[in-house]
């Protein structure tokens, strides 16, 4: 008989706590606060806690009573609850889901849009430009031919000058490249405005941006009869152009990383210490909770009340839950990695999640939850708590280097390198294997290489 594992509500409630970083658990106490009103903040001394104020719980209860009686109306109203109610569960899962649900209307559209309600546009005129923003891709790129958003617009009697001419007026009121089909036309559609429209620019923008991104500039010099440093100096113009207009008007996708961890360095040792980042500690009302207790309710309320308490106290449970887990994981991982603590990336050790389990008594996939999403704020640093576990290779010397180490060691011999003649992927392998007695095979060093975001050494090369 196949057997498996069944997962309860609250089971399922716990993972999802574990899961979420400190402020995304804020947005969810915040949500179950506004929902469950036997959630409180709780904000008291121990002290406080054992006699709460009789004034503040009076209020408390007529409030609730109300509430209370307004259910007991819908209990009447609706009959012995045969019709399918949205329970609070049902409630938690869409708010949940919508909450997660990214917003399509960007807020590029949004700025723009808000210069054209201010603009002294007809309203045919309107209607086009209002078409035109909301065709625009996040960069502020317009890929569809005009001939096409013509046809599709649905804007009666449009023609193709229109939308050439609003387009203009768009370009005048915002970024001279707004709507461009793309990079090079965005490229040169800001030579004249921004002062750098020589025939070498030109000439590089319209025939090439390949040979400029390979770093291919002798060919470049050879090709327009300049000399490299006239080049060059071209190139630098290029660079300070924007290649995206829309970035301007829409909201930066970066967000702002808060560690769930920090690592503090005390009296010589070193602490792992739960950031608290905004993070209410939960109680459950005792004014509500009597509610419960007593009589001549309608059962449908009294067992709305009951289902609502369980709910807090699950949800209670979950995040403390969460954070003993949480810290119990960074604990184990910075013994672990005190070398880096110490010495920074270099001294990283291999590490892997099965050995956190073990060590913390707790599923791997546990620790899968509890790494993801979660950054620490180090000595070095605020790095993802993923950063910590990786796999490794042995060293000469004894004992093993993990990739994060590998990986910086690439990178302090590229900064030291001659710019005019930078290391190959091959002799990088080689000094890699003298200096530190780490042997790898090439297309390593180019994995990791590119995972570093380093160009190869045909591009790294300065003339």
């Amino acid at each position: 008989m196949e057997q498996r594992l069944v997962q309860s509500p609250q089971m399922i409630q716990a993972m999802q706590i574990l899961q979420l970083s400190a402020l995304d658990l804020v947005d969810r106490i915040s949500q179950e606060l506004l929902e469950n009103p036997f959630l409180e903040v709780d904000e008291s001394t121990p002290e406080e806690e054992s006699s709460p104020p009789e004034k503040e719980a009076d209020g408390e209860t007529v409030a609730l009573e109300g509430m209370i009686d307004e259910l007991e109306r819908y209990d009447r109203d609706f009959g012995d609850g045969s019709q399918r109610r949205i329970s609070g569960e049902d409630v938690d899962r869409k708010l949940e889901a919508m909450a997660n649900t990214p917003a399509t209307y960007h807020s590029l559209g949004d700025a723009l849009m808000g210069q054209i309600a201010l603009s002294d546009l007809d309203e045919h005129r309107r209607e086009i430009a209002e078409y035109l923003v909301y065709s625009l891709d996040s960069r502020g790129y317009l890929t569809d031919p005009l001939e096409a958003i013509a046809s599709q617009s649905g804007i009666a009697n449009v023609t193709v000058e229109e939308l050439e001419e609003t387009l203009s007026d768009l370009r005048h009121a915002t970024h001279p490249a707004l709507g461009a089909r793309d990079l090079q036309e965005c490229l040169l559609l800001q030579l004249e405005p921004s002062g750098v429209d020589t025939p070498l620019v030109r000439a590089l923008v319209e025939n090439h941006l390949a040979d400029i991104t390979t770093n291919r500039l002798p060919h470049i010099a050879r090709a327009t009869g300049h000399t490299i440093v006239e080049v060059k100096h071209a190139i630098d113009s290029i660079r300070h152009l924007d290649p995206s207009p829309g970035r301007e008007y829409g909201e930066s996708s970066a967000e702002t990383i808060h560690p769930d961890i920090l690592v503090l360095e005390i009296d010589g040792t070193f602490e792992v210490q739960l950031t608290r980042q905004g993070v209410p500690a939960l109680t459950i009302s005792s004014t509500y909770r009597q509610l419960l207790r007593k009589g001549g309710k309608a059962e449908g309320v009294r067992k709305w009340v009951k289902e609502r308490l369980e709910s807090a106290r699950w949800l209670i449970e979950a995040i403390e839950q969460r954070q003993s887990t949480l810290l119990r994981i960074a604990n184990v991982v910075f013994e672990r990695q005190d070398g880096f603590l110490q010495r920074g990336v270099k001294a990283l050790v291999p590490l892997r999640m099965l050995e956190v389990a073990d060590e913390t008594g707790v599923h791997i996939s546990t620790v899968s939850r509890a790494v993801a999403g979660k950054y620490a704020q180090t000595p070095h640093g605020i790095l993802p708590l993923r950063f910590f576990f990786s796999g490794g290779t042995a060293k000469d010397s004894g004992g093993m280097a993990s990739q994060a180490s590998i990986k910086q060691l690439i990178k302090e011999l590229i900064e030291k390198e001659d710019s005019s003649a930078p290391h190959s992927d091959d002799r990088l392998a080689d000094l890699l294997k003298a200096s530190s007695g780490i042997g790898i095979a090439r297309r390593t060093i180019t994995k990791y290489r590119k995972a570093l975001k380093i160009p190869g050494s045909s591009q790294r090369r300065v003339f």
